[in-house]
């Protein structure tokens, strides 16, 4: 009887520290497209982002003066990293170019006339409040003419305000912009 009641005290005390409504979650949200650019690409699969382990965690990171990534079990993503960055990706380079790109896998009969692969080596929000992208893409032919792109990119985005829901924010245009220089092969 009193191991029992010891642990009903015990799981009532977990419960108070797991206030569910303490938690935030922050989607990946992108940049209205406002351009429009030739479709270079044609049809295109995107693989799935390769991200650091940081940007790929459930919380929102953010690195500190002393360089520190640190981040916070209260401020979390509304969807796997690695997903959300994929799909937006995908989604805004088809926005800006007309080019129909699908997140891998392929789902459609017709085959894709180019790969895109993105890896990522940055993507945090920075003392210096910018979030900053960085890292490479490729673009190989698959059923299409013409040779393989090799581009690299830094991206730096201002944080506007304070907290995960500007770096989301800022995080989501640098995602916007990304997506413009693959869509012209920059």
């Amino acid at each position: 009887m009193t191991l029992r009641i010891s642990a009903l005290i015990l799981l009532a005390a977990l419960a108070a520290c797991s206030d569910p409504t303490k938690t935030a979650r922050f989607a990946l949200d992108p940049a209205p497209v406002a351009q429009q650019y030739p479709n270079r690409l044609g049809s295109a699969e995107l693989r799935e982002v390769s991200l650091p382990q940081y940007a790929s965690d459930q919380e929102v990171p953010y690195q500190t003066a002393d360089g520190a990534v640190r981040s916070s079990p209260d401020n979390i993503w509304a969807d796997d990293p690695r997903r959300a960055v994929t799909l937006v990706l995908a989604q805004q380079i088809s926005g800006l170019s007309g080019a129909r790109v699908i997140a891998e896998p392929w789902p459609l009969t017709d085959l894709p006339q180019r790969r895109i692969e993105v890896r990522v080596e940055q993507f945090i929000a920075t003392p210096q409040n910018t979030v900053r992208l960085s890292g490479s893409y490729y673009v190989t032919p698959l059923a299409a003419s013409g040779g393989d792109v090799t581009r690299r990119f830094d991206i730096r985005v201002p944080v506007a305000g304070e907290g995960p829901g500007a770096i989301a924010a800022a995080q989501g245009q640098a995602v916007t912009q990304l997506a413009a220089r693959i869509a012209q092969l920059q």
